[in-house]
């Protein structure tokens, strides 16, 4: 594992980067069996905004006023939701079986809550 600097990468404490990591590593997995042709279209779309998730949460964190780390929170969350829609339209096309979705579903739900309750603490500040 990598070590950093806690006062520089203080985001690597925070319990929803760290599940948005992991997720991130599960959904590169789905894309995998992706058909080729999909794989810089659709998947590229998918690997892209799931890295965005953990980038605006790091991005968001470091920021000083409360209003920008929750912004960047609101991004990083409306990214969560086009992952999922996406994987959505992957079973729809065929490209990932419905179930490797649903199994996912929780790791979802669970993220999206961590980075309501870091919103609601940032708030608080």
């Amino acid at each position: 594992m990598l070590t950093s600097d806690d006062s520089l990468f203080s985001f690597e404490k925070l319990r929803v980067w760290q599940e948005a990591r992991m997720l991130t590593k599960q959904v590169y997995g789905l894309c995998c069996n992706f058909p080729d042709y999909e794989k810089y279209a659709l998947g590229s779309q998918i690997r892209r905004a799931m890295i965005s998730v953990t980038s605006n949460i790091a991005e968001g964190s470091g920021r000083n006023s409360v209003k920008e780390k929750i912004h960047f929170l609101e991004i990083a969350y409306g990214s969560m939701a086009e992952v999922y829609s996406q994987l959505v339209v992957a079973v729809d096309l065929g490209y990932i079986d419905k179930e490797e979705v649903e199994h996912l579903k929780p790791s979802f739900a669970f993220t999206l809550k961590l980075m309501k309750g870091l919103k609601y603490k940032f708030a608080e500040e």
